[in-house]
């Protein structure tokens, strides 16, 4: 039975609003009313149909009036952020994601009309360290749990919407952890990324990329809005690449580079706004991440129509390369011998600098 009245978060961005439209274009529901802290651009207005729009907060209690009001059988919750300068910085980041997601969830278990509620979430809950396996089933657990940003927000969501589902057992609950998406349409962090000309990465790492097309991530989203599937399923396209594959595929120039400099690259980026890389999503870059997704083909019932490779490539048309991909290689590979040479002489000065070892039985002090 399709829902009657339902209620999408996060509808000013690409995805929520295309869910919203789509949604809105199934005669079979009554009703879609769209929320966001900012009105949506003219086109997507456009195309958001008959989809009522309701500018609130939803780290404003009245968010459950709205709810109340209209009695929402079904929220599709994407109004989660992902990047600080996206919501102002750190903290109002974070008083978006795990404050309006309380608020939210507070409103749909005093409303009796509640019957269903999706969460937007991410693999990125399961964290990205060198002790990772090679595939992560919905089961298991972050290795080294996030410490901060928005894999941090994500397990604190993740945490307070089982808590809702205990709280109330007749409301279905599905949670959707996404890959990372990509696409000719959609923003994300990683189309940001690598639509830069130069693509900074870790010198002496490759991590593995598992991605997801913009239509797919759209499909599953409504078949989980619509559909009856309960409990968590990883959701992303089949096959990987490595990351240095997916950059010289789109004809961009890999700046392999050490650790501790790729981590002021980011935060140079972050501060003049280039791309929005905070040190979590870094971690990312290092070790990568791929997740199983044959709960999603078998109990979910929705195998994407698009592989990696094949959303990569549908990506790719839509950015010029910088160079002739059949010459990334020599010109990588020019870069990675200059820094080679300038790694080199850097360990010889270190080893001239290096003081001499202290004197057995004496202890080396260091002022604080």
């Amino acid at each position: 039975m399709p829902p009657a009245v339902v209620l999408v978060t996060g509808v000013s961005r690409w995805l929520g609003g295309a869910l919203a439209a789509e949604l809105a274009a199934d005669p079979a529901i009554t009703r879609v009313i769209g929320v966001d802290t900012v009105p949506p651009s003219p086109e997507m207005l456009r195309r958001l149909g008959r989809t009522e729009f309701v500018r609130a907060d939803i780290r404003n209690p009245l968010i459950g009036k709205v709810i109340a009001a209209a009695s929402v059988d079904t929220v599709v919750h994407m109004n989660i952020s992902s990047t600080p300068a996206g919501s102002g910085g750190r903290v109002p980041m974070k008083e978006l994601n795990v404050i309006g997601t309380m608020q939210l969830l507070a409103a749909c278990q005093r409303a009796p009309s509640v019957r269903r509620f999706v969460l937007k979430s991410t693999s990125a809950v399961y964290g990205a360290s060198s002790r990772d396996p090679a595939v992560f089933t919905e089961t298991m657990q972050a290795r080294q749990v996030p410490s901060g940003g928005f894999a941090r927000d994500s397990v604190d969501i993740e945490g307070y919407v089982r808590s809702f589902a205990r709280r109330r057992p007749d409301v279905e609950v599905a949670v959707l952890r996404f890959t990372n998406f990509i696409g000719p349409r959609i923003d994300s962090l990683l189309t940001g990324f690598l639509r830069m000309p130069l693509v900074p990465t870790a010198l002496g790492y490759d991590a593995r990329v598992q991605l997801l097309h913009e239509d797919d991530a759209l499909a599953v989203l409504r078949r989980a809005t619509t559909g009856s599937f309960t409990g968590t399923v990883n959701v992303g396209g089949a096959g990987t690449l490595l990351l240095s594959q997916a950059i010289r595929r789109l004809g961009r120039i890999e700046l392999p580079l050490p650790s501790p400099a790729l981590g002021s690259v980011g935060r140079l980026s972050r501060r003049f706004g280039f791309v929005d890389y905070s040190p979590e999503q870094m971690r990312f870059l290092n070790f990568g991440r791929v997740v199983d997704t044959s709960v999603l083909r078998t109990d979910f019932g929705y195998s994407p129509r698009f592989t990696t490779a094949a959303a990569l490539a549908d990506y790719a048309r839509t950015v010029p390369p910088v160079v002739d991909p059949g010459t990334v290689h020599s010109v990588t590979d020019g870069l990675r011998s200059l820094l080679g040479r300038v790694g080199g002489a850097a360990t010889a000065v270190e080893q001239r600098l290096r003081p001499a070892p202290p004197a057995p039985g004496l202890r080396a002090v260091r002022d604080a």
